[in-house]
């Protein structure tokens, strides 16, 4: 295996990738999960019966992200997040040319999510946001939410670096242990914030809404959180290969 190879767990063969598994392929499944994400992510907020609270959303995202990662793992990485581009990037895990592409890539993925959900409920859709995120309506809660969106994105963004890319800690759990990390984050930022943790869950909902107030909160606080997490990894939590100092 090679520090920049895209899974999360070892190859199925040995094969050397061709240029459509190298480029295309990836870019394409990025696509196609970040649009099921968040298909599935405002669906259930849209379809979240009122007065339910925060744990179907919770649930749902969480459940969510374990599939998708799960399925397609070996095939782009499973990244449906630009902090976890960005901060798979810094860990020296992701090369430069694939950057750009990914993160293009997931935004078209998120925009035809959006879509996707607008179709499958257009009589509720305005009603029920979208899917969009509405829960910041003044400046009095933008340092709550943007501690929040940095915070829990740094601890999702970590547990993924640490059992997809750490070798003392990878495991095969990851899925399950990163959509684990999204039930919490769910339920315990849902009043603050919403909280997001993705860029482009809240961009896609945004388009198809045409709301932005205050969108710049589910950008900044995320990618903020995945710079934090790749620097825990560089400085302290990495194995030999991670660190940037202090190598054996």
């Amino acid at each position: 295996n090679t520090d920049k190879e895209s899974s999360w767990f070892k190859p199925l063969g040995a094969q050397t990738p061709n240029k459509f598994e190298k480029f295309f392929q990836p870019c394409l499944a990025e696509i196609i999960g970040t649009m099921f994400f968040v298909f599935v992510g405002s669906m259930s907020v849209i379809e979240n019966p009122p007065g339910a609270g925060r744990l179907q959303p919770a649930v749902v995202h969480g459940l969510a992200v374990a599939v998708m990662v799960g399925i397609m793992a070996n095939i782009s990485g499973s990244h449906f997040n630009p902090p976890f581009t960005v901060a798979i990037y810094l860990c020296g895990n992701l090369e430069v040319m694939m950057v750009g592409p990914y993160l293009i890539c997931q935004l078209i993925g998120g925009v035809f999510g959006a879509g996707l959900s607008k179709v499958s409920s257009s009589n509720r859709y305005y009603n029920a946001t979208g899917g969009a995120y509405k829960i910041l309506q003044s400046e009095t809660q933008l340092t709550r939410a943007i501690f929040a969106e940095v915070t829990l994105t740094c601890l999702l963004t970590m547990v993924v670096l640490l059992v997809s890319r750490n070798k003392k800690s990878k495991t095969p759990l990851g899925p399950f242990l990163a959509g684990s990390t999204v039930i919490i984050n769910g339920l315990i930022g849902g009043n603050i914030s919403g909280p997001c943790l993705n860029p482009v869950r809240a961009f896609g909902p945004a388009v198809m809404t045409n709301y932005w107030t205050y969108h710049w909160v589910y950008w900044a606080g995320p990618i903020g959180g995945g710079v934090v997490a790749a620097a825990l990894l560089r400085f302290i939590l990495g194995d030999n290969n991670l660190r940037v100092f202090m190598k054996s």
